[in-house]
C-alpha cells in the first residue's frame, strides 16, 4: 500500500470531522453521525484505491452507506485496501459538546484488519513501557503494580480510563482499591486508547469492556505507536457464536493482541478531532475558513504526524489566524 495514501486519508477524516462539527451541541446524535458518514463516503470515493469496508456502520441491510463489504475509492485499477471506519467516534460527545469526539479510519493491505463482529470485547490498553508486563487475565491490582513499576512511579500516580457503565462497577471498585485514579468517560474508548500509548498524555491504561470494532481501530493505532491492546470477544449467546463464525472466528476464548487484530504489513491510521480532546483540538470555525487538528500514523514507514490544517475560504483577502 502506497504510503502517500496517508494524506488522502487525512482528507477523508478532516471532511467528516468538519461536517459533524457543524452539528456539535445540537443534541441530535443521529444527525451528527449521518452527516459524518455522508461526508466520509463522498471524499473516500475520490481516493485512488480499490477499497473494501471491513468495519463500518453496520451490515448492508441496516446501513445506507459505509456498510461492511461496501466498495469505496476510485476503482479496481488501483491498490486493494481494507478499511475500518468510525465516521464519528463519540456521537453523544458531539451531540452534547463533550470532549474527545473524533472522526477516524484505519487502512491496510488486503486482509490486514480483522473482520470483527459487532460485539463487546474485554480490553486492556497500555503504552510501550508496560506492554510485556500485563495480562488480560491478571487481577487488576497486579496489572496496575506492573504498569507503575515499568513507569517508575507509584500506583497512586496512575490514571486509568474506564467507560462509565453499570457493567464496570466491580472493575471501578478494584481500581480504586489500589489507590490509582480513574477518569470515567461516557463514550470514546478509542481516543482514550490512543492517549494511553502516548507519553505525556496523562493516561496510563484503559480497562473495561467496549465495542469490538473500536478494538480493531485501537489495534491499528497501537501498531503505529508501539503500544498494546489485549482483547477478548464477549461471546455469551448462541447468536454471538453464529456471528463470529460468519466472520471466520471459531476460538471464542482467544486473547487478541494488536498484531492479531491488525496484522497488516502496511497500516495507516488517521483521525481528526471533532471536539476538544487530549491529543487533538476540535474543529474551529472562523470567518475566513476552518481549522482542524489531526494525527496520521503509519507503521511502514514508521512515523506519526500531528497535523494542524487551515482550510481557507475561496477569497482574495483571507486572514490566516494563528
Amino acid at each position: 500500500m502506497d504510503s502517500d495514501l496517508s494524506l488522502e486519508f487525512l482528507r477523508v477524516v478532516e471532511q467528516a470531522a468538519i461536517a459533524c462539527a457543524h452539528t456539535m451541541g445540537q443534541g441530535d446524535r443521529h444527525k451528527s453521525d449521518q452527516v459524518a458518514v455522508e461526508a466520509m463516503r463522498k471524499v473516500m470515493d475520490s481516493v485512488p484505491i480499490h477499497g473494501t469496508i471491513v468495519i463500518g456502520e453496520g451490515e448492508r441491510d441496516e446501513a445506507p452507506m459505509l456498510y461492511i463489504g461496501e466498495k469505496v475509492g476510485m476503482g479496481v485499477r488501483f491498490t486493494e485496501v481494507d478499511i475500518a471506519v468510525d465516521p464519528l467516534e463519540g456521537t453523544n460527545l458531539c451531540a452534547t459538546g463533550a470532549p474527545n469526539a473524533i472522526a477516524v479510519l484505519a487502512a491496510s493491505n488486503r486482509g490486514g484488519l480483522l473482520h470483527a463482529p459487532d460485539l463487546y470485547m474485554e480490553k486492556l490498553v497500555v503504552g510501550p513501557s508496560s506492554k510485556e508486563s500485563v495480562s488480560l487475565d491478571a487481577p487488576v491490582h497486579e496489572n496496575l503494580r506492573a504498569i507503575a513499576r515499568c513507569l517508575e512511579r507509584s500506583v497512586e500516580d496512575l490514571v486509568v480510563i474506564v467507560l462509565d457503565r453499570p457493567r464496570h462497577e466491580k472493575l471501578i471498585e478494584d481500581i480504586r482499591a489500589t489507590g490509582a485514579r480513574i477518569r470515567l468517560i461516557g463514550d470514546g474508548d478509542l481516543s482514550a486508547g490512543i492517549a494511553a500509548a502516548v507519553v505525556g498524555s496523562g493516561v496510563h491504561a484503559v480497562m473495561g469492556t467496549g465495542g469490538a470494532p473500536e478494538g480493531v481501530l485501537t489495534a491499528a493505532a497501537m501498531r503505529c505507536l508501539n503500544g498494546e491492546i489485549f482483547a477478548r470477544l464477549v461471546v455469551s449467546k448462541p447468536e454471538h457464536e453464529e456471528r463470529c463464525r460468519a466472520m471466520g472466528i471459531t476460538d471464542f476464548k482467544k486473547v487478541y493482541r494488536a498484531k492479531d487484530l491488525a496484522p497488516g504489513k502496511n497500516i495507516i491510521f488517521a483521525a481528526t478531532g471533532v471536539t476538544e480532546g487530549t491529543l487533538m483540538k476540535g474543529v474551529r470555525f472562523f470567518g475566513d475558513g476552518i481549522r482542524t487538528s489531526s494525527v496520521i500514523m503509519q507503521n511502514d514507514p514508521h512515523r506519526i504526524r500531528f497535523i494542524d490544517s487551515i482550510h481557507v475560504a475561496p477569497a482574495t483577502d483571507v486572514k490566516i489566524h494563528f
